[in-house]
């Protein structure tokens, strides 16, 4: 039995001692926010000794603040880790899984560190975690004793394993750290609020193994300081850490921070659980596919008379999978029929959207696109457990009942393998496909008078609101208005609400009265206008989980476009990382906006700042991902040739280069009035 009190003071001494010789730079890649949790706590942003010490000393020898400089500067001197350890995890990755840090598809946060007796019973924990809607954190022993036990590790099956002692846990604790510097607007040194947001907003917990060293001890004992309960199967006496049986210890750790979470079991032979949706199933652990441009596969949701569906049943039409040839690509029809006295007919394309999300939760089945163009993969493993199409069929089914409780008294799943009628009934979902796109073409801004909000992200930036309309979608890009207007008649008091437009105050810069008045309200008064269409006027509050950033460039009287996937500086002179923590928390930035990719391509998109001929600079993966629809939407206002005149990181690496690049172009921008 171990004496936490005892080892954490032997743990702190000897972290002084290491400090105390230290030499050397150091520093993260891929983060804005230096070493986070000594900025977070001081505002101090450390890169040596100096700073360092000055830090350490200021937080009063804090042992997270001296477990952060120790692995910095080991990782400066001995380089990362190989695979299958992250190490640091890029600033970048935490804005992707923003959305679901609030959607309900991520509860909470878990950091397992030590080295567990039993491997199985270890695997046991993280198989609960995974069901239970958790995203777990690794360090130690346990990431080899997983390994060895057949756990699939990564950000894909939410177990990231940091590093290969407990003390890379400490980025588990600058996760959180720059979690509410991102998203909460927590200012770097405003080590209150920091500890306050920490412990309210943070659902966190950490199971600790066996075999700490006394700095490991110090370490973990350090993260009770944010609210973190610090769980034990009963090797660890003292410190006030909890001591739970290892069949009890999830269920006790979420208890201690609030996380309720109701699971039902699927009956089909696989896992299933949102933990699972981030994965891939490669061509060589394929067993079969469908569609992916190899064979013909579609899907269709309708909604039906409930005398027409028969809740539950799941009909498979043709071959099934143990009569299919291994690595061989067959037709694939998706057909499921929905009954409820409150569903409609416009909620059609939602729910089916669901579909992509539902097959990925299966832990051997995999899904990308949607209608005509989906891709549909069973893995090796999955089908050598017995997992067939009609367990696809039975899962679909089950989630959307689940899920759906209120809205759907039946769910009926038909699968069809047949190419000849999978071919005869896409004929029929053509027809369908058109029959939405044209109804929701036609929805224009001016001629909607409610729009509907987002307080999804108020969960980390309480000052955040979103405002989503027909022509531009949350700044998240996974919420459009129709997904506001079903979540709103679904859930009339969650976190889409109806706004009214109220009389116009600037119909070029999008500003109008109800939207004002909402939104000051449910910015609790922080933000009194919002200007919907302009990026320099009142743009709309930032999160930070938005897709992309839109920015004036005064030099060139242009604004660029800089997503989060790109990694290089721009011409601002700053990364998408630096310029997100910028203006993220909820911030309202004049010549800064967070906005969907998809922004891009509508009519409203920089209407209020003379329009998309502003728009000088993207980076050339963003530019390719839109080009077709972009050149074909410029040809339909007039501007053909605008797209060549775009710059990216390729022609115009810095501001110099873009001004010279947009002289020889003759780009339209610098013709326009002044933007400042």
């Amino acid at each position: 039995m171990t004496d936490v009190e005892q080892e954490k003071k032997l743990g702190n001494e000897q972290m002084k001692t290491r400090i105390t010789g230290m030499g050397a730079n150091f520093s993260y890649d891929e983060t804005a926010y230096h070493l986070p949790v000594s900025f977070a706590l001081t505002g101090i942003g450390v890169h040596d000794q100096k700073a360092a010490l000055e830090v350490y000393e200021k937080t009063g020898g804090n042992a997270l603040v001296a477990s952060e400089i120790i692995l910095a500067h080991e990782t400066s001197v001995k380089g990362k880790e190989p695979d299958p350890y992250t190490g640091f995890v890029p600033d970048t990755i935490l804005r992707k899984l923003g959305y679901s840090l609030v959607d309900g598809s991520i509860l909470g946060l878990a950091l397992i560190i030590g080295k567990p007796q039993n491997a199985d019973s270890a695997a046991a924990i993280c198989r609960e975690l995974q069901e239970k809607y958790m995203l777990t954190f690794l360090a130690g022993d346990v990431v080899q004793s997983l390994s060895g036990a057949g756990v699939k590790l990564g950000l894909d099956y939410r177990l990231i394993p940091l590093g290969s002692t407990p003390f890379y846990g400490i980025h588990f604790v600058d996760i959180i750290a720059r979690v509410a510097m991102m998203f909460g607007g927590v200012t770097p040194g405003d080590m209150h609020r920091l500890l306050h947001y920490a412990a309210e907003r943070a659902k966190a917990i950490v199971i600790a193994f066996p075999g700490l060293t006394p700095e490991e001890v110090a370490l973990a004992d350090g993260m009770r300081v944010l609210g973190i309960p610090i769980l034990t199967t009963g090797d660890y006496s003292g410190g006030d850490w909890i001591t739970a049986a290892p069949t009890d210890i999830v269920r006790r750790g979420m208890e201690e921070k609030g996380i309720r979470v109701n699971v039902t079991a699927i009956p089909i032979p696989m896992g299933c659980s949102p933990a699972f949706e981030g994965k891939s199933i490669r061509k060589e652990e394929m067993y079969v596919e469908f569609g992916g441009g190899r064979s013909p596969a579609f899907e269709l949701l309708r909604v039906q008379d409930a005398s027409q569906v028969i809740d539950g049943e799941v009909t498979v039409i043709g071959p099934e999978v143990d009569s299919m040839k291994e690595g061989s690509a067959n037709p694939l029809a998706i057909l499921i029929n929905v009954a409820g006295k409150t569903m409609k007919k416009d909620y059609e394309p939602v729910f089916e959207r669901r579909i992509h999300n539902f097959v990925n939760y299966g832990e051997g089945s995999w899904h990308v696109a949607q209608r005509d163009l989906i891709w549909v993969r069973l893995s090796k493993e999955a089908v050598a457990k017995g997992v067939k199409i009609e367990h696809i069929g039975k899962l679909l089914a089950s989630k959307f009942r689940m899920d759906f409780p209120e809205l759907l008294d039946a769910v009926s799943v038909t699968l069809i393998t047949d190419k000849e009628k999978v071919l005869a009934a896409k004929v029929e979902a053509e027809r369908v496909y058109a029959e939405r796109d044209a109804r929701i073409k036609g929805m224009k801004d001016d001629e909607i008078s409610t729009y509907y909000s987002c307080t999804l992200c108020q969960t980390f930036a309480p000052n955040h609101v979103c405002v989503i309309t027909p022509e531009r979608m949350g700044l998240c890009g996974a919420l459009s208005w129709l997904d506001g207007k079903i979540a709103y008649e679904i859930s009339p008091s969650g976190a889409n609400q109806p706004v009214e437009r109220g009389a116009v105050l600037n119909p070029i810069t999008g500003e109008y009265e109800g939207v004002n008045r909402f939104v000051k309200k449910a910015s609790h008064g922080e933000i009194d206008r919002i200007s919907l269409y302009s990026v320099m006027e009142c743009p709309m509050t930032c999160c930070g989980c938005f897709e992309a950033i839109a920015l004036m460039l005064p030099e060139v009287n242009g604004i660029m476009v800089v997503n989060r996937e790109y990694k290089g500086m721009t011409p601002s002179g700053m990364s998408f990382s630096t310029l997100a923590g910028t203006i993220g928390g909820g911030a309202q930035t004049p010549g800064f906006a967070g906005i969907a990719k998809n922004y891009i391509l509508s009519d409203r998109f920089l209407q209020g700042d003379d329009g998309i001929g502003r728009l000088v600079w993207m980076p050339s993966q963003l530019k390719e991902e839109l080009k077709e629809r972009l050149e074909k939407i410029l040809a339909d206002r007039g501007m053909d040739g605008f797209f060549s005149k775009i710059a990216d990181e390729n022609t115009a690496a810095t501001i110099e280069d873009l001004m010279v690049f947009l002289e020889r172009v003759g780009h339209p921008a610098l013709a326009m009035k002044p933007l400042v």
